[in-house]
């Protein structure tokens, strides 16, 4: 038997289950839900992989090593072939111009261009990112090419600190400074009389 013999007797869809219509339906009462308890009630709602209050497997499992993954710079994606298709001979191209044209949804991330498909026509094209073979194509195609500089990461300056202790501990002795000497047995018998 196939299933296309079974939809000419029975239908295409599955009947609706009506719950609740009494104890005949073999639904009824508590409409397949069972007696009491939170998942009984409505508006009950528990979030997946929650193991009933118990230390969950993911917390269970060691952790072990790392990943970049989550550092990764996420760009929009244009290719030469959408800038040839969007936008005219001698047009300037950049981030506000690739969002009027609909190739990108806006400038919150940086653009990068790529080189599928082939460009004809003279564009001056400023992005935060190209391809080697998309500068090729656009260059080629009598073009130029603007990389924005990308803003840099604040990172802390530790130069400042290992500069300082070095400086601390070879600052020579100042000319003014005499130098200490230690009291004798004798200077203190001078000082008593």
């Amino acid at each position: 038997m196939m299933i296309h013999d079974i939809t000419e007797k029975t239908g295409k869809y599955k009947v609706r289950k009506r719950i609740g219509r009494g104890r005949g339906s073999g639904t009824g009462k508590t409409s397949g839900r069972g007696h009491k308890g939170a998942a009984s009630r409505s508006g009950y709602s528990r979030r997946p992989a929650f193991e009933g209050g118990q230390m969950p497997y993911f917390r269970r499992i060691p952790k072990r090593g790392f990943s970049n993954a989550a550092f990764r710079t996420e760009y929009h994606i244009v290719n030469v072939a959408a800038l040839q298709d969007r936008f005219e001979a001698g047009a300037t191209v950049d981030a506000a111009a690739l969002v009027d044209a609909g190739l990108i949804r806006n400038t919150k991330l940086p653009v990068k261009v790529l080189a599928h498909g082939d460009i004809t026509i003279k564009l001056n094209v400023t992005a935060d990112k190209f391809s080697g073979s998309a500068t090729t194509k656009i260059e080629a195609a009598g073009g130029s090419v603007t990389v924005v500089e990308a803003k840099k990461k604040w990172t802390r300056d530790y130069s400042g600190k290992a500069k300082a202790k070095t400086s601390k501990a070879e600052a020579p002795v100042a000319a003014t400074e005499v130098p200490k000497t230690p009291k004798t047995a004798e200077t203190n018998e001078e000082s008593t009389d």
